[in-house]
């Protein structure tokens, strides 16, 4: 998988890209950002998945909160379709989609596989650019890593002091 521009990724999937923006006003205001919104159908019903994030723990209340908050804003979307809303945080070990989400995790731990060395390399995200990560090694060692040459990115909670 290539880190591909937000944008490219979601323009395959118009509901999502209509949907996108009011959820994160109503996210911004309680405190949190979208990670990641989902939208599939099954069986007559819609699902919709929404992963967000506050760079704090986010408990059961937290996702209750966003999930009373946002279910209206869907209904009004989907009309008298039956809803099936899953709200989560990214979890510790997140597998990292795209290169924007990158900017949600500044100063935390990640560890990234690069098809330049075959091998992982891991740290802490000092930055982020259009073209890129900055990371910085456990011995000091700030290294750029190009999106072009990222396989797979996670969250690495092990990397964190």
């Amino acid at each position: 998988m290539r880190y591909k521009s937000k944008d490219v990724v979601e323009s395959e999937n118009d509901e999502i890209t209509s949907l996108r923006q009011p959820l994160e006003v109503i996210l911004k205001g309680l405190g949190f950002s979208l990670i990641e919104l989902v939208i599939s159908r099954h069986r007559g019903s819609v699902q919709v998945k929404v992963v967000i994030y506050s760079g704090k723990p986010i408990g059961t209340n937290d996702c209750v909160k966003v999930h009373r908050s946002i279910l209206p804003r869907l209904e009004l979307f989907f009309g008298n379709q039956d809803i099936h809303l899953e709200v989560s945080s990214p979890g510790i070990d997140r597998l990292i989609k795209t290169g924007e989400e990158f900017a949600h995790y500044k100063s935390r731990g990640v560890r990234c596989y690069c098809t330049d060395i075959s091998d992982w390399k891991a740290g802490i995200l000092e930055s982020i650019s259009e073209n890129g990560i900055i990371i910085k090694t456990n011995d000091g060692i700030e290294t750029d890593i190009k999106f072009d040459v990222i396989a797979k990115a996670k969250l690495d909670p092990s990397q964190e002091v």
